[in-house]
């Protein structure tokens, strides 16, 4: 059993006066994938902005319950900006900044740390050969990344993520935006980051959940249109024998 990561017990969440989540418990283990499924709007991608706090971003969220990562509250014991370092976002479109590819890169280590030149450069390079971009790349490091194909900003992307040595990475549909060789691309580096990395990814995709996860939690929506879980379990149980009949009808596309 992989030592737990992320501990969230009874979490809600409101935007003003709505509830979006009710009463989430859920475990995350180190150095598993872990797929949020479920139908549109049901919180997948709001409880995924929880564990990073990018939800604070938003006016008028409101959080009741824990939220433990490493035996720490993320809410009153952890710096926001060490959160954000430790548990890093890969965005549904791919999101390069207006700079050069080495730039992308290398912008948030030097948020975080002075570094000399040559260290700079082998972060760069690590992270592009992790995100499995590097040998496309390497000859035009100073070009513009907004020059880049779909499926390589995204990749980009996560080898911006992956500079600042996070220990999760969250992925939000990370591949709905792309062809299917660059998703069986990214799918492949979540299988092979898993060795390093603990990653959490929402997707519509059934198919993507049950390849590539180990883990796979069902999200639905009550008739308040509060986001609740169904159930959490190996992706292999949930799809081939959920403990619950929404799961099973969800999964074989009677509703959703």
């Amino acid at each position: 059993m992989n030592e737990s990561l992320f501990k969230v017990t009874d979490l809600d969440l409101w935007y003003g006066e709505h509830q979006a989540l009710n009463k989430i418990n859920m475990e995350i283990q180190k150095n598993t994938i872990n797929a949020f499924i479920g139908p549109s709007g049901c919180g997948k991608s709001t409880f995924l902005r929880v564990l990073d706090r990018m939800n604070d971003l938003i006016d008028g969220v409101s959080i009741e319950g824990e939220v433990l990562f490493e035996n720490q509250n993320i809410y009153n014991e952890m710096d926001i900006l060490e959160l954000r370092r430790r548990v890093g976002m890969v965005f549904q479109k791919p999101n390069p900044f207006p700079m050069s590819i080495f730039d992308n890169v290398a912008y948030g280590p030097k948020l975080y740390k002075k570094y000399k030149k040559n260290e700079l450069y082998d972060i760069v390079e690590k992270s592009l050969k992790q995100a499995a971009i590097w040998d496309e790349v390497k000859d035009r490091l100073h070009s513009n990344a907004l020059g880049l194909s779909g499926g390589q900003q995204q990749r980009l992307c996560l080898a911006r993520t992956l500079a600042v040595s996070p220990d999760v990475v969250l992925m939000d549909e990370p591949t709905s935006a792309l062809d299917p060789i660059s998703t069986a691309k990214i799918e492949e580096l979540m299988v092979e980051l898993k060795k390093d990395y603990t990653i959490i990814v929402v997707t519509h995709n059934m198919q993507q959940a049950s390849r590539v996860s180990d883990i796979t939690s069902f999200f639905l929506i009550d008739d308040q249109r509060r986001g609740y879980l169904v159930e959490t379990g190996e992706t292999s149980e949930i799809f081939l024998n959920p403990r619950d009949k929404r799961t099973e009808d969800y999964i074989s596309g009677k509703f959703g």
